[in-house]
């Protein structure tokens, strides 16, 4: 439903109209040539090719005539971790511009829990121009209900002990919490009934899901040196972990694996809970590496 139209002959929502037509998109294919998708662009506005002062610009607008018909504009940004440096950064610039000038334009992005430093990096007063919102995993009466009550829904029942045992398993992470309920339904003998060994029956299956669909499709976009530091992260078992004893196991000093530690945290695959610490940005990757290395 749109929340603003860009009808009417105000002399604002003409020149948003413009600035909407000159503003362009670009990506970049496999080939390495430039795909650009525009509408007529014209000159003088939001047409520079620079990303930020043409972000900010497209923001500018949107905003006037937001605020001209009482209106305010929210952008949702999911994955916003994967967008590029420079185009974070002219996401922070964008909105640094409109709040400098009190416009009705709000972002919400939701992200992996390396977000704040990756804004930080962008621009250092990123974290004052945001609230950022830990979701951490869920606590355990809210993961088995998150299993429990879409079951019972259809009238099948899960047993304690099966509902617990899924919990463990995924540290109440909802993504593998989907995963472990629909294959323990799928191989369940029911009709009404989800307990311990349909579980164990489902592991092996959701193991090989999530290795295959998960975890090995994020462990082969790094390179050589990253896999061997996220290698011997995991080879420490469970985190978070100190950065000087994964450097350790490698015989480094925690300055030589810096900018390793840093790649793996812009990649979105790991993040500091607090100084001086590393850990995986999702459980049970640990265990994959292990696994995989084996």
């Amino acid at each position: 439903k749109a929340i603003l139209r860009l009808s009417g002959g105000t002399s604002i929502a003409d020149r948003a109209k413009r600035v909407l037509k000159s503003f362009q998109l670009r990506w970049q294919v496999q080939d390495g040539r430039d795909l650009m998708v525009g509408l007529d662009p014209e000159l003088g506005l939001a047409d520079s090719g620079d990303i930020e002062e043409d972000l900010a610009d497209l923001f500018i607008e949107v905003g006037r005539l937001a605020e001209s018909r009482g209106r305010g504009v929210l952008f949702t940004v999911d994955e916003i971790q994967c967008l590029a440096l420079d185009e974070l950064t002219a996401l922070i610039v964008g909105l640094h511009r409109v709040s400098q000038e009190q416009l009705p334009v709000m972002v919400t992005g939701a992200g992996l829990p390396s977000l704040p430093a990756l804004a930080g990096e962008a621009r250092s007063y990123a974290e004052r121009l945001f609230s950022f919102r830990g979701i951490s995993n869920l606590e355990v009466g809210d993961a088995e209900r998150a299993l429990a009550q879409p079951a019972a829904d259809e009238g099948v029942r899960w047993h304690p002990d099966a509902l617990e045992r899924v919990v463990a398993e995924t540290q109440g992470y909802p993504y593998f919490l989907q995963e472990f309920g629909k294959q323990a339904w799928n191989v369940a003998d029911g009709p009404d009934f989800i307990g311990p060994d349909d579980v164990d029956k489902a592991i092996p299956i959701i193991t090989d899901e999530l290795d295959t669909g998960f975890f090995r499709v994020r462990f082969r976009r790094t390179t050589h040196m990253e896999r061997a530091y996220l290698s011997a992260m995991a080879s420490l078992g469970d985190g978070p972990y100190r950065s000087g004893a994964v450097a350790a196991t490698q015989g480094k000093t925690t300055t030589q694996l810096g900018p390793l530690r840093d790649a793996v945290i812009k990649k979105g695959l790991c993040y500091s809970p607090s100084h001086g610490l590393i850990d995986f940005t999702v459980p049970m990757f640990g265990m994959f590496i292990r696994r995989e290395l084996r």
